[in-house]
């Protein structure tokens, strides 16, 4: 082994453990576990007009990985789960801007579809209810367990019915299926980054067109 940097120790050991402590004293290893942190697997699945709207469904695999969805969502997602029940938790991406008034019928089947597929206990069952909020609207306290969620106003959150699974609308959606390993936490920060610069550059107009206006007084 070479000789060790720190220690001058010939062995392949001790250099593993200062490689390691540099990193902690360097904060590399925080980025690291952070950027894991950021990069679960994500499943998304395309609904109905999707190819047309832009509209995007993603579901968490497990419990925590939900915990990263619930923490880095857009203000434009909106989060289905079947109600009092355990189920995976789904959310559709609409465009920015829109909200769960924005959500077509289909769209909406397809939601409560995929949630109540992936639900061991709803998915047995018949005429369960699927009740959706907007991220936004999600409450998260320290104390609630992983995955567990409540609600800030409780009067926005919308409730549908459904009879029955529809195999022909979970076999489509499956389809469509693709297992990616997003960076949630970078997502969400070219959003907000994007929003900035829509501001900026409405606010230049709005400013250029009063100058304009301006001048054309004197």
């Amino acid at each position: 082994a070479r000789t060790c940097t720190l220690c001058a120790a010939r062995t392949r050991a001790h250099d593993i453990a200062h490689i390691a402590t540099l990193m902690l004293r360097t904060g590399e290893w925080r980025a690291i576990n952070q950027r894991i942190a950021r990069t679960d697997m994500v499943l998304y699945f395309t609904p109905a007009g999707g190819e047309q709207s832009g509209h995007v469904v993603y579901v968490g695999a497990d419990k925590h990985e939900n915990e990263h969805l619930i923490k880095w969502g857009l203000p434009h997602d909106v989060w289905f789960h079947v109600d009092k029940m355990s189920s995976a938790h789904v959310y559709l991406r609409l465009s920015p801007g829109q909200g769960m008034e924005d959500i077509t019928a289909e769209e909406l089947e397809d939601c409560a579809q995929l949630v109540k597929a992936n639900s061991i206990a709803g998915n047995k069952m018949n005429d369960i209810s699927v009740i959706y909020t907007p991220w936004e609207n999600l409450l998260k306290r320290s104390d609630m367990d992983v995955g567990q969620v409540s609600f800030k106003d409780d009067k926005n959150v919308g409730k549908t019915r459904v009879k029955t699974r529809k195999n022909e609308i979970v076999n489509r959606l499956n389809k469509t299926k693709e297992e990616k390993f997003p960076d949630l936490q970078a997502e969400r920060e070219a959003f907000y980054a994007s929003v900035r610069e829509e501001k900026k550059e409405a606010y230049r107009l709005a400013e250029n067109a009063r100058v304009e206006e301006e001048r054309a007084r004197e």
